[in-house]
């Protein structure tokens, strides 16, 4: 993830990451100069980033990790897609080439990548205005539409889709897997504030699945290439400007209109599960008109993403199944909109088909 100067609470931030072979790396460029400091930065859940200063200027070095995107053919694709995204005139960073005009690094059997270093804040739908919710919807449907202009045809995807394929999540599955999160909830010790919400949440969303395991959607009809985790931590502004769109890690082929309403679901969600729908509806209607995509696709959209998040208990896998805690404070608003989202889902489908 590129860069930000907001501050993220200690209580989420992990153990400080080993320090990355900055001398090697350097020394593939010609005009990178000479270390003068580095220094992790705060965001990013999978993969690492520094901000490292030397004698010529300021860069983030990304270090890729995650075990799904981190093999240097799929590094060099997304280096690729942003230099030609860049090219077309998006908000992009790409990598820097060193000496011999790569762009991946392989040292000690780990992948790094130099970019420039953008300045630039995150920020979410509280803080864009409607105009600013517009500009968003925009930008992502220029994406889409971008990558469809420098990308292979999804036919011709090597990797058509990074997640296996586009059915959606089985209630059967689902149920098994809130049972095995109950035990892990109700086996600890020395429960807190969080696992009672926990548990609170996970009966909640058993009766929810129970009254609407009928409503399951059929696969997406459409797809596209995407960048695959479009939220405000993967966008910098510059005032009321974005700056740069940053982690395309998980670029792939999926259904473009999911990401659309996906990305909605997080800028635009309050703290009590609530969705903005003013800002949700300008963006959309932005959207919609950046994209080429009609009414039906957003709504066939929106039952898909509804039903995912009915469906998805990421969040807490990561804190009882991983014993990985940083994403505990996005647990409130995610658990508290789907049952608001259930509950108003006619006026979402509107907000988004409208």
């Amino acid at each position: 993830m590129l860069r930000s100067s907001a501050p993220r609470s200690s209580a989420s931030r992990p153990s400080a990451p080993p320090h990355p072979p900055v001398g090697p790396l350097l020394r593939r460029y010609t005009d990178a100069g000479e270390p003068l400091s580095c220094e992790p930065v705060a965001q990013g859940l999978l993969n690492r980033g520094y901000r490292l200063a030397t004698t010529r200027g300021r860069y983030f070095l990304k270090q890729h990790l995650d075990a799904r995107t981190a093999d240097r053919d799929t590094i060099v694709r997304q280096h690729r897609a942003t230099q030609r995204l860049h090219a077309l005139g998006l908000p992009v960073a790409p990598p820097l080439p060193d000496a011999t005009g790569r762009t991946v690094a392989v040292i000690g059997g780990h992948c790094y990548a130099l970019h420039p270093w953008i300045d630039g804040r995150h920020r979410d739908g509280a803080q864009l205005s409607t105009a600013g919710s517009r500009r968003l919807g925009t930008l992502l449907g220029h994406v889409h539409t971008s990558l469809d202009r420098v990308m292979e045809p999804p036919a011709r995807s090597p990797t058509p889709d990074a997640d296996g394929g586009h059915e959606s999540a089985r209630p059967e599955d689902t149920f098994r897997l809130i049972d095995e999160l109950l035990r892990l909830v109700r086996a600890r010790r020395h429960r807190d504030c969080f696992d009672e919400l926990a548990e609170h949440r996970l009966r909640e969303r058993r009766l929810l699945l129970a009254a609407h395991a009928h409503r399951r959607p059929p696969p997406a009809a459409a797809t596209g290439w995407v960048h695959g985790d479009f939220h405000p931590f993967n966008l910098l502004y510059r005032g009321a400007e974005p700056a740069a769109i940053v982690d395309w890690d998980r670029l792939g082929v999926r259904p473009r209109a999911e990401e659309a309403v996906r990305a909605a679901a997080i800028f635009f969600v309050r703290p009590s599960g609530e969705l903005a729908l003013d800002k949700v509806r300008a963006y959309a209607r932005a959207y919609r008109r950046a994209a080429g995509a009609d009414r039906a696709e957003l709504a066939a959209a929106v039952d898909r993403v509804w039903w995912e998040r009915l469906n998805d208990f990421w969040t807490l896998r990561w804190r009882y199944q991983l014993h990985d805690r940083r994403a505990d404070p996005l647990f409130p608003a995610v658990s508290a909109l789907v049952v608001w989202w259930t509950r108003e889902y006619e006026a979402v489908r509107d907000a988004f088909a409208g």
